[in-house]
């Protein structure tokens, strides 16, 4: 697994105003929480946390948190702006070893499909597998080699070998099919006419989950 090391500093908690000005200075409000400890609010440089948040591969985190020591950890959960695509809040999930951690795994495609080569298209539909692991044991990704697969096949969940994890994915969802062009086209040209249909209707927005120090505030 993949290793970070990413600097904090302790903050309190305070107002929605003292959260945006943490965030006009570039830095992205988070929480540390973990099993026996008590939450640690924080913030994080937002350049040191691009690439961690935005990367397919999945990070063991060394979180310097200035006041208070070294933490390892994961990311959890993250949430952006539904406009900028900024990043606002982060939570870090610290690791407790020999205690199981439940984490989403980026899945790699390994190979060129014998149904590309055939004039076959790649519908790529299930980009992370949640699965239940000891720290140590939390793979950065899970490489799946689609090389024999031909026009027509799919492969789903639970043909992929895992060890030393359990699977919480569905074992029946697909991770990825091989379709002719002429399907891939049909699917397309009715994703087009979905999306269409809903600009014409009133937008609707939903408001996410509240962080907890949101709903304190």
């Amino acid at each position: 697994m993949a290793q970070v090391i990413l600097t904090g500093i302790k903050r309190e908690l305070k107002t929605k105003g003292y959260l945006t000005e943490l965030r006009k200075k570039n830095y992205v409000p988070a929480v540390y929480y973990a099993h026996g400890e008590e939450n640690i609010f924080l913030a994080v440089p937002e350049n040191k946390l691009k690439h961690i948040v935005f990367s397919s591969e999945t990070y063991l985190i060394d979180l310097e948190i200035e006041g208070v020591g070294k933490k390892s950890c994961i990311l959890k959960e993250f949430q952006l702006d539904p406009v900028t695509d900024k990043i606002i809040h982060v939570d870090f999930y610290g690791l407790v070893a020999g205690e199981k951690v439940t984490v989403d795994v980026a899945v790699h495609l390994v190979g060129t499909p014998i149904g590309v080569k055939e004039g076959g298209i790649i519908q790529h539909s299930l980009h992370k597998i949640e699965i239940e692991c000891l720290p140590s044991e939390i793979p950065d990704k899970i490489d799946v080699d689609v090389s024999d697969l031909k026009i027509g096949d799919s492969l789903h969940v639970k043909d992929i070998k895992f060890e030393n994890a359990r699977v919480l994915t569905n074992p029946e969802a697909t991770i990825i099919t091989i379709v002719p062009p002429a399907l891939h086209r049909e699917v397309e040209v009715t994703e087009e006419m979905e999306a269409e249909e809903k600009l014409a209707e009133p937008e609707v927005i939903k408001k996410g989950k509240q962080t907890k120090e949101e709903e304190e505030d």
